[in-house]
């Protein structure tokens, strides 16, 4: 009786030791299909302009940015007349990489523009330096004051003081230093010049190449000049909010800063690299042990 009663407790432990090992393949099998899951990321996280509950099918956008002029611009100023000899007097930079981006300017290529501005900002001394006073000095005229005034602005004050000296002036000014900086998880981070002095958000990300997979669409930062402070607001890429955001249309010297995602935190963090390669390996030893037994 009592070997068989040995034998009855083998046969017992070996029947277990069997149940064991075939369910340790569904084991794996079901570790392999949650961690399936818990990788599957929520496509609405990359919808830009989602559309709220209640909301309307039209949206009011923020009220435009009209850039002034301030100590610090370079503008590139270019005067034309019915007598082309008076002009071209007035015209310092003709031919240069101020003219270039002012004639260029008003191309319908965005590449166009862009490589214009860019241009005209490795001429040295290809345009008017707005002084600590805010005055620039200007051929004929000498020291005239824009600092405050709208480009529109200057262009009127310019044109009145050129009356007395040529014929049905006309006179044309951009900023040649209003520039953007996207950085982070863009595509092609870079400082960015903006010829056309209007640009806002949306259009600096596609300038920069759209936003990588792992970027935070929610919560980008844009950090703004104030009178001599640093400005820090967020904006929600995903949400239709961002057209009525003081931050829609970006100002002169803004920085824009898209933040990465925990997934890229931690796919750079070394120590997490490894563990799958060693939860894998561990899996494969403890197989290896099952089917032995």
């Amino acid at each position: 009786m009592a070997p068989n009663r040995y034998e009855n407790v083998t046969n017992g432990l070996r029947k277990q030791s069997m149940k064991k090992s075939h369910h340790l393949p569904l084991l794996l099998l079901f570790l392999s299909f949650t961690t399936i899951l818990t990788s599957c990321v929520d496509q609405k996280k990359y919808i830009y302009f989602q559309k709220q509950a209640n909301q309307s099918d039209t949206i009011s956008v923020a009220q435009a940015y009209i850039p002034k002029i301030q100590p610090g611009d370079v503008l590139s100023i270019y005067v034309n007349s019915l007598n082309s000899a008076a002009s071209s007097f007035f015209n310092p930079f003709s031919g240069s990489g101020a003219a270039a981006a002012t004639d260029l300017a008003t191309s319908s290529s965005g590449a166009g523009v862009q490589g214009a501005a860019q241009a005209a900002q490795s001429q040295p001394n290809a345009g008017f330096l707005v002084d600590a006073n805010g005055t620039i000095e200007f051929p004929l005229l000498g020291q005239v004051k824009v600092g405050g005034l709208t480009t529109a602005e200057a262009r009127e004050l310019i044109k009145k003081k050129l009356e007395f000296y040529t014929k049905e002036p006309t006179v044309n000014i951009r900023f040649l230093n209003y520039k953007i900086s996207v950085m982070g998880e863009v595509a092609h981070p870079s400082v960015y010049v903006i010829p056309n002095e209007r640009v806002t958000l949306p259009e600096a990300i596609s300038m920069a190449g759209d936003l990588t997979p792992y970027a935070k669409h929610e919560n980008l930062l844009v950090i703004r000049d104030n009178n001599g402070t640093k400005e820090f607001g967020r904006v929600n890429l995903n949400s239709r909010d961002i057209f009525t955001s003081p931050y829609y249309y970006l100002h002169s010297g803004d920085i824009v800063y898209v933040e990465q995602t925990k997934t890229k935190a931690q796919q750079n963090d070394p120590t997490l690299r490894l563990l799958p390669i060693i939860l894998s390996s561990l899996a494969a030893l403890l197989l290896l042990i099952y089917r032995a037994k």
